[in-house]
């Protein structure tokens, strides 16, 4: 028989607690909603990350040409002000997942995504005449241990398209690109 008080055990907690950024300080904005891990410190020094992040209330606004060619046009030079190399994307209409490497002495990741996400955020917002914010301010990132596990990665991302009913082949996605190739 279960008791109540055994209900949920082992799962995480719920309770609103703290919101700790990966570098160790509380967040600017103040408790999180539920409790989420905190960025692990990576294994290597310069690791290939998978990135998901949404627009802000899922707005679906980035499927379109602008959006994709604001991002590009970040990214690409990102390698050289910012130390972070941009590799395989795909823009989806109310997210966008990617790859991304930095090199050696690069700019922190936390420090890099608020960067990006602020200058894309107003361009996009100027752009389709819309009022900003663009992002949710959070994101999602994972590391990538094996050659495999990126082409594994890439090749489910690409196929969201598919899942969505948007196409009926990945590579009819006109919104999805490479800008740097990322070696293992």
């Amino acid at each position: 028989m279960t008791k109540e008080s055994d209900i949920g055990a082992g799962a995480p907690s719920r309770r609103r607690v703290p919101t700790v950024r990966p570098e160790g300080g509380p967040s600017p904005t103040g408790p999180a909603p539920f409790r989420h891990l905190a960025h692990v410190p990576s294994f290597r020094d310069n690791p290939i990350v998978f990135f998901t992040t949404c627009t802000y209330q899922r707005a679906r606004i980035l499927a379109s040409p602008q959006c994709e060619r604001i991002l590009d046009e970040i990214w690409q030079r990102s390698a050289d002000h910012d130390g972070w190399y941009v590799g395989h994307y795909i823009l989806m209409p109310d997210h966008v997942h990617f790859f991304a490497r930095p090199e050696i002495g690069a700019q922190r990741m936390a420090d890099w995504v608020e960067m990006w996400k602020s200058v894309s955020s107003r361009r996009i917002a100027a752009a389709l005449s819309i009022k900003p914010p663009v992002w949710q301010p959070e994101y999602f990132d994972r590391y990538l241990r094996s050659s495999e596990n990126y082409a594994e990665k890439w090749h489910y991302v690409e196929q969201n398209a598919v899942r969505a009913g948007l196409v009926e082949a990945a590579e009819l996605w006109p919104y999805r690109g490479t800008i740097n190739d990322l070696m293992f």
